[in-house]
């Protein structure tokens, strides 16, 4: 049986831990009799990019697979209504499909149409990836059921999800703090929920942001995200880091709002100072001409988020590093294809976050754990969102997660935590389904339209 629930679920009592099964489970076992989606809105604060502001709320995706043995696996994505509307025949066609048949997702998720008007001309604002196609959209619904199928799976053999990826090569992943120029608070006619992090709009600010990250969670590298002020009021930011935290690792994102002659200035101030330089310019082409003459490696996931797209940005040497995310590449054995070829060609690697919860954040960790080649700490939002989904949070130490080593992903979904996330998604009137920074920035400047790319 398939159910996306239209009303809050009921609490549910916290799921026990599984235990590890005494015997190989059999085919039978984990082929999957249920599927749940369970659409949320997760509170989110007013983060600055170049496109506005991010909402009050986000959406997300939660994904339970049962299987005939009685075990669930846990999954996580975008829940936007453009994804909901794949996820929900592709839950339909997974009855009687066995977990351990992460091929067969592909092979389905196929199967469904996509609504050419939902992807045809649209920017993917949720990752900042660039132009949205049916299958991005249809990858990042099969991360969220590839996640899922391979947590049921590992409780059901008593393995960790790594275990089923080949195996672990760190006990420990490395993160690195991801600042934002930010607001004290969103408009009060946007609504939402406060916090105690307080205004980041100037150097100062965003200095005092780092140092709270450093403070509290052990974080050693800082990435900033730009493209929000003039690039003289970035670069002074980057400076003043630079000034506090002497030899440490820098990134600045302007998400492509550059246009070249604007990165190459930037990247000649900054050159002894920035790790890399994440998505300057928009497009592989401007990429490779900021490339050729930066003198400081570039980064992207807007460039290279598909295996398409790999071939024009190497050849070219347009990047350096790919932030891999394994919503965007259709799970996490395709994020281990995306390392090896990174590896191949001699081309660094990391991982992109977007607003995510333990669920995702976990299953990031496992992957990352086993890729050798993973050359710079990761990203990750997590410490931004003070509500989640999991009995227990996830808990950075000295800016590193340890890998869980119990069966599946290691976390445990709270049906108590979830019920009234959900419940938060029923009640909206459609405004926060999707997420629209450009919509939530109008709240604040009616007259806000998303800035012609370069915005400098």
């Amino acid at each position: 049986m398939t159910r996306t629930p239209t009303t809050a679920p009921t609490a549910a009592p916290k799921t026990a831990p599984t235990a590890v099964p005494t015997t190989a489970p059999t085919a039978q076992q984990l082929t999957i009799t249920a599927v749940r989606l369970t659409p949320i809105l997760v509170a989110d604060p007013p983060l600055l990019n170049t496109q506005g502001v991010h909402q009050p709320y986000t959406p997300r995706l939660i994904i339970e697979v049962t299987t005939a043995g009685g075990v669930t696996g846990v999954g996580e994505t975008y829940g936007d209504t453009k994804y909901l509307e794949l996820a929900r025949p592709l839950a339909d066609k997974l009855t009687g499909h066995h977990v351990t048949d992460l091929n067969g997702l592909f092979t389905l998720a196929h199967e469904v149409a996509v609504d050419a008007s939902r992807v045809e001309n649209s920017v993917d604002v949720g990752g900042l990836r660039g132009v949205q196609t049916a299958d991005k959209l249809r990858l990042s619904v099969i991360s969220g059921f590839e996640v899922a199928c391979l947590d049921a799976w590992g409780k059901a053999a008593g393995l960790p999800v790594h275990a089923l990826l080949g195996g672990k090569v760190r006990d420990r992943v490395e993160y690195s703090a991801y600042l934002f120029y930010r607001w004290a608070e969103h408009p009060a006619d946007a609504g939402g929920e406060t916090d105690d992090w307080g205004p980041a709009v100037d150097p100062a600010g965003v200095v005092a942001q780092a140092e709270r990250f450093a403070d509290t969670f052990g974080f050693t590298s800082f990435k900033l995200k730009g493209g929000v002020f003039e690039p003289d009021q970035e670069i002074a930011a980057i400076r003043a880091l630079a000034e506090r935290f002497p030899g440490q690792p820098l990134r600045l994102d302007p998400n492509g709002a550059w246009s070249v002659p604007t990165s190459l200035r930037v990247a000649e101030e900054l050159r002894d100072i920035l790790e890399y330089l994440e998505d300057p310019a928009s497009g592989t082409g401007r990429m490779a001409e900021v490339a050729a003459k930066a003198g400081v490696p570039l980064a992207t996931n807007m460039c290279v988020t598909t295996f398409g797209e790999i071939r024009e940005a190497f050849t070219k040497d347009a990047v350096q590093v790919v932030l891999s995310d394994h919503h965007y590449w259709g799970g996490l054995r395709n994020t281990r294809e995306l390392a090896a070829i990174c590896r191949t060609f001699g081309v660094g690697l990391s991982m992109h976050s977007n607003t995510h919860l333990g669920i995702s954040l976990a299953a990031m960790t496992h992957v990352a754990a086993t890729v050798p080649n993973l050359d710079y700490a990761c990203d990750s939002h997590y410490p931004w969102q003070t509500e989640d989904v999991l009995t227990e949070r996830l808990t950075f130490r000295d800016g590193r997660l340890d890998v869980i080593d119990t069966p599946g992903l290691g976390v445990e979904l709270d049906h108590d935590r979830l019920a009234p996330l959900h419940q938060r998604w029923l009640d909206d009137d459609g405004t926060m389904r999707d997420r629209d920074d450009a919509a939530a920035m109008r709240v604040a400047d009616p007259g806000w339209t998303p800035p012609r790319i370069p915005r400098w």
